[in-house]
C-alpha cells in the first residue's frame, strides 16, 4: 500500500491542549497539510494500528466461537442396522462444507448428525478445532458398514483417524449410536449415495 494515500484522509488525534481545538480532547490532524508530523509521529503509529489489527483479523479465525455454524446443508434421514434406528443427517459433500462440519453448534439433537461424503475411499482424519460439543464418529465404508464408532470431545485437537479406507463419516451427538443400538458392523442404507 501507498502510505501517501493516506495523506489525505483527516483523523482524530488527541492533544495535550484542549483549548487549541474547540475544548476538545482531540483535532483533526491533516496529513497533507502537516507532513512533517506525518513523518514523524503519523506513519509509525498507522502502521502499528494497522499491523495489530491485522494481526487480530486473522486470530480472531482460530478462536473457538468467533465463526458461524453453516446452515442450510441438504439433508437426507438414514435408517441404520437391523432394528432400522433413523437419523437426520445434514450432508457435507464439498470442501468447504466437511472443512466446517459442526464447527461452532451450540447445541445437536438426538436424531441428527453429519454425514461427510467423500469422493473416494481414503483414510479419514477428524479433529474438534472449534467445535463446542461432544459428539461421536462413525466411520463407514463404501457400501454403508459402518467400520468402527469413536468419541470425541469439544476442543480437542488430536486427531481421530479411520483405522482402514473409507468412503464416509457420520457425526451424532455424543453416545447416540450406543443408545440408539447402533454398533460396528451394522450397515447405513446410504440410498442413492452410496457407490
Amino acid at each position: 500500500m501507498n502510505c501517501n494515500v493516506l495523506g489525505h484522509f483527516r483523523w482524530p488525534v488527541p492533544v495535550r491542549s484542549p483549548e487549541n481545538c474547540g475544548g476538545r480532547g482531540f483535532c483533526l490532524f491533516d496529513a497533507a497539510k502537516n507532513s512533517g508530523l506525518w513523518a514523524k509521529r503519523g506513519k509509525p503509529l498507522v502502521l502499528l494500528v494497522l499491523f495489530v489489527l491485522g494481526c487480530t483479523a486473522v486470530d480472531s479465525g482460530n478462536r473457538s466461537g468467533s465463526g458461524k455454524a453453516q446452515r442450510g446443508l441438504e439433508t437426507r434421514v438414514l435408517s441404520i442396522g437391523e432394528a432400522g434406528a433413523r437419523i437426520e443427517a445434514e450432508l457435507a459433500r464439498t470442501g468447504p462444507e466437511r472443512q466446517t462440519g459442526l464447527m461452532y453448534r451450540t447445541e445437536l439433537q438426538d436424531g441428527r448428525g453429519m454425514l461427510f461424503v467423500f469422493d473416494r475411499d481414503e483414510v479419514l482424519s477428524f479433529w474438534m478445532k472449534n467445535t463446542l460439543i461432544p459428539l461421536s464418529i462413525a466411520f463407514i465404508t463404501y457400501d454403508g458398514v459402518i467400520l468402527e464408532i469413536r468419541n470425541m470431545y469439544p476442543g480437542d485437537l488430536r486427531s481421530i483417524q479411520s483405522s482402514r479406507s473409507v468412503r464416509y463419516a457420520l457425526e451424532t451427538p455424543q453416545g447416540w449410536f450406543e443408545r440408539a443400538g447402533i454398533r460396528a458392523g451394522d450397515r447405513v442404507d446410504l440410498g442413492d449415495l452410496q457407490g
